[in-house]
C-alpha cells in the first residue's frame, strides 16, 4: 500500500489538474457562445445563396462558367478542418478517420485525391497515414476565423478549379448541433450543382441578369465557394469549443471522482498507521509487565 505521503501528493496533482479544466471550461463556454451566434446566424445567407445559386445551375448551360461545368473522375481535393489545438475529445479524431476513410475508399471513383488541412491536429493525424495526399495546411486560422480568411481560401480553390487541377473539391468539417453533439459532415462545393426537380414540381425560377449575366455569375459563383468554406470554418469552430467544453467537464467530474477515491484510501491508510502505532504501543507496555 502506497504510504500517506504518496497518497497526499497524488491528491494534490489530481486537485491541480482539475483547477486547470475547470478553467479550461470556463474558457471555451464563453468562446462556445460567441462562436454559436456567428455559425447560426451564417446559417440562413449560406443556406439561402446555395438554393439560388442552385436554381442558376440548373438554367445555366454548363460551359457558360466554369464553375459550372461538370467534368470527369480525374483529380479530386478534399478541404478538412480541424483545430490546432487537442484536449477536445473526439472532435479531431472523428473527422480525420472521415478524411481518411473518404480517400482509401474513394467511392466516387477519382484516380487521385489531394488533401487541403485546416488545422495542426488534422496534419498531425494523417501525415503517416494519407501523407502522400496531404498537398498544403493551414495553421493558426481557426482562432480567429474571419471570412477574409475564407475569401483567400476560396480563392485558392476557385483559381486551382478554373485551372483545370481539380475535376472536383469537397470540404469536411463537424457541423454544430449541441455542445454535446457534432456531426460529421461531407460537401461538395464544386463544381456547383444544379437542383434536381422532383416529379410535378414547378420549373426554376427565372432571374433577371444586371448589368449581364457573365457579369453576375462571375461574381455571384466564387462569392457561393467563400461562403460555404466561411459556414464550414464557423461550424468548425463551435463545435470545437463545444468539444472542448463538453471534454474539460468530463475530466473534471472524473477528477472529482478520483480524489474522492484517493482520500477514502488515504483516510484508510492513516487509520491502518494508527492501529499499527497503538498496537506497538500496547506490545511494548506488555512486553515490560
Amino acid at each position: 500500500m502506497a504510504n500517506l505521503k504518496d497518497i497526499k501528493k497524488r491528491i494534490g496533482s489530481v486537485r491541480n489538474t482539475q483547477q486547470i479544466t475547470k478553467a479550461m471550461k470556463m474558457v471555451a463556454a464563453a468562446k462556445l457562445r460567441r462562436a454559436q451566434d456567428a455559425a447560426v446566424s451564417a446559417r440562413p445567407y449560406a443556406e439561402k445563396l446555395q438554393a439560388v445559386l442552385a436554381n442558376l445551375a440548373m438554367r445555366e448551360e454548363a460551359g457558360s462558367h466554369p464553375l459550372l461545368c461538370q467534368r470527369g473522375k480525374g483529380r479530386a481535393l478534399l478541404v478538412l478542418m480541424t483545430a490546432d489545438r487537442g484536449l477536445c475529445g473526439g472532435f479531431n479524431g472523428n473527422v480525420s478517420k472521415a478524411a481518411e476513410r473518404f480517400i482509401k475508399n474513394n467511392e466516387q471513383g477519382f484516380e487521385f485525391i489531394d488533401l487541403t488541412i485546416v488545422g495542426r491536429k488534422g496534419k498531425e493525424f494523417l501525415r503517416n497515414r494519407v501523407g502522400a495526399n496531404i498537398k498544403q495546411v493551414h495553421e493558426n486560422i481557426m482562432a480567429d476565423a474571419t471570412y477574409k480568411t475564407a475569401a483567400l481560401l476560396g480563392q485558392e480553390v476557385v483559381d486551382a478549379y478554373q485551372a483545370e487541377t481539380y475535376d472536383a473539391v469537397y470540404v469536411l468539417y463537424n457541423a454544430f448541433q449541441s455542445a454535446i453533439n457534432q456531426v460529421v459532415t461531407l460537401e461538395q462545393v464544386l463544381p456547383i450543382r444544379p437542383r434536381e426537380l422532383e416529379a410535378g414540381a414547378e420549373d426554376a425560377i427565372d432571374y433577371i441578369y444586371e448589368p449581364d449575366r457573365g457579369a453576375v455569375l462571375s461574381q455571384i459563383l466564387p462569392k457561393m465557394v467563400e461562403v460555404q468554406l466561411f459556414r464550414a470554418l464557423l461550424e468548425s469552430n463551435a463545435s470545437e469549443q463545444g468539444a472542448r467544453m463538453s471534454a474539460m467537464d468530463s475530466a473534471s467530474r472524473n477528477a472529482a471522482e478520483m480524489i474522492g477515491k484517493l482520500t477514502l484510501q488515504y483516510n484508510r491508510a492513516r487509520q491502518a498507521a494508527i492501529t499499527k502505532e497503538l498496537m506497538e504501543i500496547i506490545s511494548g507496555a506488555e512486553s515490560i509487565k
